[in-house]
């Protein structure tokens, strides 16, 4: 599971993630949409497209840029249509349950 924290806040948590470039875009429906208000931001990649913002707001703590998407991605990027990705300082990192760590132990001990 990957989680995205910020301020001591998850501003979101999925089960399956899209990485591209090393980067995980989130499903729609794992943010936190408390946290979340739409930038005017705008940015274009080349072979993305062009990016919107989110600004992200915790405890009134105010992180601009802290996560965006692709709205209408190019063709090479359709898997990230809508998925959100994060940055700017928010933290996005992997969380292993109890589950996960005893299956991994019994598939070790195969």
């Amino acid at each position: 599971m990957m989680r995205a924290v910020w301020n001591g806040a998850v501003l979101a948590r999925a089960d399956r993630t899209v990485v591209v470039e090393g980067t995980h875009y989130f499903p729609p429906e794992s943010l936190h949409r408390a946290y979340f208000t739409e930038s005017r931001a705008r940015s274009l990649c080349p072979w993305k497209g062009i990016a919107r913002y989110f600004t992200v707001t915790v405890d009134g703590d105010v992180k601009a840029k802290a996560a965006w998407r692709y709205p209408h991605p190019s063709p090479f990027a359709r898997r990230i249509k809508n998925q959100v990705a994060f940055g700017n300082g928010v933290t996005v990192e992997e969380v292993v349950t109890v589950e996960d760590a005893e299956e991994a132990a019994s598939e070790d001990g195969r």
